[in-house]
C-alpha cells in the first residue's frame, strides 16, 4: 500500500527497531515472560532516560496500557477525570472501566483538546456525596487527540491541581516522542517533575512493531502490577520480542529523529494548505497531525482519487496523520490534489 494519511500506525518498523528485534533473536535462548535480558536493559534504559528510579512493564498497546495504569489507580467506586475528546472516552470500548471493575470517567470541555486546572477542579468539587463517584485519577493526552501539545506550564497547573485535590495523574502518551520535540525538554520535565505520576511511553506509532511501555513514577501505584498484567493477558512469554526493539529506538535520539520527521511533514502540509480557499485549519498542528475542516465534494474526491484519512469530528473535520517514515514526496502529492479541489 502506498503511504497515507489514516494513522501513524500503518507505518512498519523503523530499521535501528528492526535491526535490534533481528539481534534478540540471533543471541539463542533467553528466559520468558520479562525476565530476560533484553527486558532488563530496555527497563535500565527508560531509567536513564527519565533520570529516575521508575518502575517500567511493557504491554501489546495502548488501550491496554491506560486501561491497566487507571485501574491501579482507581476503585470500582472512582472516577477519571479527562477531556470530552480523549482516547479514553471515545476510543477504548470501555475499556478502562472494565479493568478498574466500574469506575467511570468524567469528561470535562477544553479548547484545543486539552484539560485545564478550573475544569478539573469544577468537576472534583461538584459534589462529595457518597452517591457520586469519587475523581481519583487525571487523564491527559499528550500530544492530545487533537495535535496540540500541553507545555511545562499547564501541566505544572494540573500537577498542583491534583495533588491539592489528592489526585493521581495518567499521563497518555501514544505520541509522547513528537510533543517531547516539540518542547524541546527532557523526558523528566515533561512527567515526573511536573507531577505526572503514571505514563503510557509509545513506540508504536513511533517505528515500533508492537507494544507500549508502562511507566510508573510512583512506584507505589506499581504494586502487584505484574499481577494485573498475567491477569489481563498482557504478559508476553516472549518479552524479549516486544522490549528488544525498544533499544534500536531509544539509543542515538532514534525515537526524537523519528518523531521530528513526522512533526516536520505535518508543518509541510500544514504550510502547504493553510491558505487555500474552503479550507480551514480546525486547530494549530503542534505535533504530527493537521486537522483540516473540508467541505464534502473535497473529501469525498480525496477518498476517490485514493488517499486514505479520518472523518470524524463533527460533519465537516479530517485528520490526517503523519508517520515517521512519511516521504515529503507524499505530502506534496496530497497537497497538490488540495489545491486543484480548493483552487
Amino acid at each position: 500500500m502506498s503511504q497515507q494519511f489514516a494513522s501513524d500506525n500503518a507505518a512498519g518498523m523503523c530499521p535501528e527497531a528492526l535491526a535490534a528485534f533481528v539481534k534478540a533473536n540471533e543471541t539463542g535462548h533467553e528466559d520468558a515472560y520479562g525476565v530476560d535480558s533484553w527486558t532488563d536493559k530496555v527497563c535500565d534504559r527508560i531509567r536513564e532516560v527519565f533520570e529516575t528510579d521508575c518502575e517500567v512493564f511493557f504491554v501489546f498497546n495502548g488501550t491496554a496500557a491506560n486501561s491497566l495504569i487507571l485501574a491501579a489507580m482507581c476503585q470500582s467506586y472512582h472516577a477519571v477525570i479527562c477531556h470530552e475528546k480523549a482516547h479514553i472516552d471515545n476510543d477504548e470500548c470501555g475499556a478502562p472501566g472494565f479493568f478498574s471493575g466500574g469506575s467511570t470517567l468524567l469528561a470535562a470541555q477544553g479548547e484545543n483538546g486539552k484539560l485545564t486546572p478550573d475544569a478539573i477542579v469544577e468537576l472534583v468539587t461538584k459534589r462529595d456525596d457518597i452517591h457520586y463517584p469519587k475523581a481519583k485519577a487525571i487523564s491527559l493526552t499528550q500530544s492530545t487527540e487533537v495535535g496540540t501539545v500541553y507545555s511545562i506550564e499547564e501541566l505544572v497547573a494540573i500537577g498542583d491541581v491534583a495533588k491539592k485535590h489528592g489526585l493521581h495523574v495518567h499521563m497518555d502518551g501514544a505520541r509522547f516522542a513528537n510533543a517531547l520535540v516539540t518542547l524541546g525538554v527532557t523526558p523528566a520535565q515533561m512527567t515526573w517533575k511536573a507531577g505526572v505520576d503514571a505514563l503510557v511511553l509509545g513506540g508504536t506509532k513511533n517505528g515500533l512493531p508492537v507494544g507500549e511501555a508502562i511507566v510508573f513514577f510512583d512506584k507505589d501505584l506499581a504494586h502487584d502490577f505484574a499481577y494485573r498484567l498475567k491477569q489481563s493477558g498482557q504478559l508476553a512469554s516472549k518479552m524479549r520480542f516486544i522490549s528488544a526493539p525498544w533499544l534500536g529506538l531509544l539509543e542515538n535520539d532514534v525515537w526524537l529523529n523519528n518523531a521530528r520527521h513526522a512533526n516536520e511533514m505535518a508543518q509541510r502540509l500544514y504550510n502547504r494548505v493553510k491558505d487555500l480557499k474552503d479550507i480551514r485549519v480546525m486547530f494549530e498542528p503542534q505535533a504530527n497531525g493537521v486537522f483540516l475542516d473540508l467541505d464534502k465534494p473535497v473529501r469525498e474526491e480525496l477518498w476517490a482519487r485514493g488517499w486514505k484519512f479520518y472523518s470524524f469530528i463533527g460533519a465537516r473535520g479530517c485528520r490526517f496523520m503523519c508517520s515517521w517514515d512519511l516521504q515529503p514526496q507524499t505530502v506534496d502529492r496530497l497537497c497538490d490534489d488540495l489545491e486543484e479541489l480548493c483552487s
